[in-house]
């Protein structure tokens, strides 16, 4: 009896670690990005946080990112970042893949494509 009340135990254990990790979106993680803008390809590290927070990282500095939203395979998120002492305003629509991110930001300019690897 004693056994079959351990064995029950370690298998409902399983079964709680095994719906805790498939829980976790397949976006979170760090990131190194290349954005196309008009101003040519600019590269940078995104760390993307299940709590829905995260890091833009590039040549500009950190950029703090909050409204991270996963759905699936998709992250979503927008953030204001100075461009050159003009602010600007982007979203961003993303799929993830494995290893891959692949999505682009809308912005009042346009749309500028953004692809992605996990580090």
């Amino acid at each position: 009896m004693t056994r079959l009340i351990r064995n029950i135990s370690c298998v409902a254990i399983i079964a709680l670690l095994a719906s805790c990790a498939a829980s976790v979106s397949p976006g979170v993680g760090v990131w190194d990005v290349s954005i196309n803008t008009p101003a040519g390809e600019q590269g940078g590290t995104w760390t993307l946080n299940a709590d829905g927070t995260g890091v833009m990282g590039g040549g500009q500095g950190d950029q703090a990112i909050d409204g991270i939203m996963f759905d699936g395979n998709n992250v979503t998120f927008s953030v204001d970042i100075d461009a050159g002492g003009q602010s600007l305003s982007l979203s961003f629509s993303g799929t993830v893949a494995g290893d891959s991110l692949d999505g682009e930001f809308e912005s009042d300019f346009g749309a500028f494509s953004v692809s992605g690897t996990r580090q």
